[in-house]
């Protein structure tokens, strides 16, 4: 781990100091979608394993909980998107697109789970949102973390 953040912290230097990052603050188009167009419609009709959830709003406090925990610790998610969620953590404020502020609803109503869960595995082009499955977290623990993501939306779970 320690490898993988001096890398990190070696790349984002480097980026620096060529004039290829900027400090970028929110994001700028929240409702734009991340995933290539053409995986957008398989992606979107990803669903996650039936043991863990039908439908994210549908998650149980203790997969939520689980995906907190994978969001706040192995997962690294809180060093680019916040421990509030709102695409603001240290890291995050030096990319440009910033990256997703889960506290936006309209984000959510617009986005499918399989999208989300989409740009967990592989990424997101054209931003600093790299592939976390399988090198960082597993596909269930992708499922779980985009289930606490969902969460930072007050709105997203009150509609069981």
């Amino acid at each position: 781990m320690k490898k993988f953040l001096a890398i990190c912290s070696l790349i984002t230097a480097f980026a620096f100091i060529s004039g290829d990052l900027a400090f970028a603050g929110a994001e700028k188009d929240p409702l734009k979608a991340r995933v290539p167009r053409a995986d957008r419609g398989k992606a979107k009709k990803m669903k996650p394993p039936k043991e863990l959830y039908k439908k994210s709003k549908k998650a149980s406090d203790e997969i939520v909980a689980a995906g907190k925990k994978i969001f706040e610790g192995k997962g690294t998610c809180v060093n680019c998107h916040g421990k509030l969620g709102d695409g603001l953590g240290p890291a995050g404020k030096v990319l440009t697109p910033g990256p997703r502020n889960f506290t936006n609803c309209k984000f959510h109503k617009k986005r499918k789970d399989g999208e989300l869960f989409w740009i967990i595995k592989n990424g997101s082009p054209g931003t600093g949102m790299v592939a976390m499955v399988p090198a960082t977290i597993t596909d269930d623990e992708a499922w779980k973390v985009l289930a606490y993501e969902r969460s930072f939306c007050k709105k997203w779970r009150k509609k069981k």
